[in-house]
């Protein structure tokens, strides 16, 4: 029976397993800098074979959505980031960089010159949703600015330059961050999208953006290092759209269409499930969401990756049925450096810790979850200590 622990051919790289560590945002890149902290996280996660994928990574100041985050645009950022690649190869490992421009999902405080966020629109995101703060502090996003269409073409060349300085930077591929609100996903969803020009109005034209993107990237660095993220059913930071299966669906149908062209796949498609959000309101029911993700998964001509919610029993149930081929894994993985491990021999699971997910602490709530090997040794000291 296939399973978590079941080898998967993913293109040209051969995973041992269907384990992956989802993108996650950790805020301890000081000042857009990787960080010696970052190379021990990742590090620590890598296992041989097995795939990881980097936190949201700017491609461009303007890009930036979230305090201390690691870029990906400079020479000094690429050169910090071989280390972290370094360490994840060391261990067998595979690493993908995901490429993420937050668009009107940001302030002016992180923009340059405390410039407008831009967008697809000029609305701003509701004031029921915040911004986290250099401070640590929640304001509201700042006003975005629409993008001219002459514009557009600019944004397209950072997502080619940000692909290129990862491979340079020494990671395996990257991913197209086209999901939660952020930019490509504001051009996606018509709940956002209100441009009159051949980036608005059609399903056709809203993808048209995203698959400009992929285009100069794939030509940039090849197919089979380029992936896409979506999440066309989360409306996380008023990311809506009146028809979200539909528009996964024309997603996918483009995608298709141009890995037939091309005569390759892409990497992975990622999908991320509805309860990714945490109201039983927004997600609908699970029949509901069950079906909306196995639709598009049966529509996608390549591998699948789903994310949202996961656990090790329902990891391997959507594996054993098919209706995945990997399987991401975001908090539980924060908590459970060796969670491949845990999952093999299904062990306790360390529990996360909240309240430390945005701290930019270098060591707590960041790289000294313990492994299961430290908790054994750990008892056997406290038993060696009442002994004695």
């Amino acid at each position: 029976m296939t399973d978590l622990f079941s080898p998967y051919k993913m293109g040209k790289f051969n995973l041992s397993h269907r384990v992956v560590l989802a993108p996650l945002t950790r805020s301890r890149a000081l000042n857009g800098l990787p960080q010696p902290a970052l190379a021990e996280y990742y590090g620590q996660r890598s296992t041989e074979g097995g795939l990881l994928i980097s936190e949201a990574t700017p491609i461009a100041q303007e890009g930036i959505g979230f305090p201390h985050v690691p870029g990906i645009y400079t020479e000094e950022q690429i050169e910090a980031w071989k280390k972290v690649v370094d360490a994840v190869h060391a261990k067998g490992g595979l690493i993908f960089c995901q490429l993420w421009h937050a668009g009107r999902a940001s302030h002016k405080i992180y923009q340059p010159g405390e410039g407008a966020p831009i967008s697809s629109t000029n609305r701003s995101i509701s004031e029921n949703w915040k911004i986290l703060m250099p401070d640590g502090t929640k304001n509201n996003f700042s006003k975005p600015r629409a993008l001219e269409t002459c514009e557009i073409p600019k944004v397209v060349e950072q997502f080619r330059q940000a692909a290129s300085n990862s491979i340079r930077a020494g990671f395996d591929g990257i991913e197209l961050h086209a999901a939660h609100g952020y930019l490509v996903d504001q051009f996606l969803k018509d709940g956002i999208n209100d441009r009159t020009d051949e980036y608005g109005g059609s399903i056709e034209n809203r993808c048209r953006f995203l698959m400009e993107i992929v285009q100069v990237v794939v030509a940039a660095i090849g197919s089979d290092r380029v992936a896409v993220r979506i999440s066309p059913v989360i409306n996380f930071v008023n990311a809506m759209d009146s028809d979200p299966l539909n528009l996964g669906l024309a997603v996918i149908r483009q995608l298709n269409t141009f890995q037939a062209d091309m005569g390759t796949e892409l990497a992975y498609l990622h999908v991320t499930r509805p309860r990714f959000m945490p109201s039983p309101e927004q997600i609908g029911t699970e029949n509901e969401e069950a079906k909306l993700m196995l639709t598009l998964r049966r529509a996608y001509q390549g591998t699948f990756m789903s994310a949202g919610g996961f656990t090790r029993e329902l990891g391997m149930t959507a594996i054993a049925d098919r209706d995945a081929d990997l399987i991401a894994y975001g908090r539980i993985f924060i908590a459970n450096p060796d969670l491949v491990y845990r999952f093999k021999i299904n062990a306790p699971l360390n529990e996360y810790v909240r309240e430390t997910f945005y701290t930019h602490d270098p060591v707590v709530g960041y790289t000294d979850y313990p492994f299961l090997d430290q908790e054994s040794n750990d008892e056997d000291s406290d038993m060696t200590k009442v002994c004695s």
